[in-house]
């Protein structure tokens, strides 16, 4: 004897089924993102703090004209410690940061941390300001060499600085470029 549909139970029916499995995967749902909020909530400190004090503002050194003194520092330097000529004289034009804690007879043997440029093959050095404030001053330097020289045009920066009353002194030598690395296999 078969059941009737008031005997039949309630999972029995395909229809309730269906309806249960929707049922389950809604509940699933909401409690899978119960479940992130709970774990996964803010926890940032949201309270904020307020000053009376006044904001601080950045304000640039101002720009000054070029002290002629660094012009003329920044061509003794590149006649001697660039060139690798009467390296003597060229200490002094040498920051402490640039020396590296080197000794004035360490400087004189040659090998020091400046990029060499044979100076002597020179047409013409031409500077650019990049920067120039009370005691420090960045130059960009246009190397262009004599006609038939070996050597290339090159752009270096040169930045000179004035400290505690001391006359202008080359604090950074580099060169716009990235020099090549020689292969030592060709």
């Amino acid at each position: 004897m078969e059941a009737t549909p008031e005997q039949r139970s309630f999972l029995g029916s395909p229809r309730r089924q269906r309806q249960l499995l929707w049922a389950g995967l809604a509940l699933l749902a909401v409690g899978a993102g119960v479940l992130t909020f709970v774990l996964f909530r803010n926890t940032g400190d949201s309270t904020e703090t307020f000053s009376t004090e006044p904001a601080d503002i950045f304000k640039p050194e101002q720009t000054v004209p070029v002290d002629p003194a660094a012009r003329r520092v920044a061509g003794m330097f590149i006649k001697t410690a660039v060139a690798r000529k009467n390296l003597a004289s060229s200490f002094d034009l040498v920051h402490p940061e640039l020396r590296q804690g080197m000794t004035r007879k360490q400087w004189e043997t040659g090998n020091i941390p400046v990029v060499f440029y044979p100076a002597g093959d020179l047409q013409i050095a031409s500077f650019k300001v990049e920067r120039s404030v009370k005691n420090d001053v960045v130059l960009q330097v246009f190397m262009i060499p004599k006609a038939g020289s070996k050597a290339d045009p090159v752009v270096f920066f040169i930045g000179l600085k004035r400290t505690d009353g001391n006359p202008w002194q080359v604090y950074e030598w580099v060169p716009r470029y990235t020099p090549a690395i020689p292969d030592p296999g060709g």
